[in-house]
């Protein structure tokens, strides 16, 4: 993960102590955090758009289709984002994670399963020994509607729990 210095255009790399400064900077405080935020680059749509319509009229040899496609499996993040997720259903989750073709053992296993922080102990069990992550939402998420104090507390509940990403 890269951070970018508050009020700047600097990435800096995690992990270093620039990287942690500008992190430790962001959460002293919900305007922080505001302007960090609102200082991120915005999507190129235009740009986006066009290169999307280039690419679309291009033709890919079988090959290269095969490849591709593994290779945005291999991407992929599998999401239960429910208030009525169980551990039940995150375990079944986790299962088509490791193996997302039965049939197919060639088929790479996704990049990570996404979870709430209470249910990122259940899954970290169902992956242990696979190259899975565990990812999990936080800081009050989908709304984000808490106070800064509710949001890192968030956070620390899925790292404590053994999320890979947060």
């Amino acid at each position: 993960m890269t951070g970018r210095a508050p009020g700047s255009t600097t990435y800096l790399p995690a992990g270093s102590e620039a990287g942690e400064a500008a992190i430790a900077d962001v959460a002293r405080s919900e305007t922080a955090l505001r302007r960090f935020l609102f200082g991120l680059p915005g999507v190129d749509q235009v740009g986006a758009e066009s290169r999307a319509a280039a690419l679309a009229t291009r033709s890919i040899k079988a090959d290269a289709k095969l490849w591709a496609i593994d290779t945005a499996i291999s991407m992929v993040d599998l999401t239960t984002l429910e208030g009525a997720d169980t551990p039940g259903k995150v375990t079944s989750l986790c299962g088509k994670a490791r193996r997302p073709d039965p049939t197919d053992p060639t088929v790479p296993a996704a990049a990570a399963v996404c979870v709430y922080p209470d249910l990122v102990a259940t899954a970290k069990r169902a992956l242990d020994g696979t190259s899975v992550a565990v990812a999990s939402v936080a800081t009050a998420f989908p709304s984000g509607r808490a106070g800064l104090a509710v949001k890192l507390a968030d956070v620390r509940e899925a790292v404590a729990a053994g999320a890979d990403e947060v």
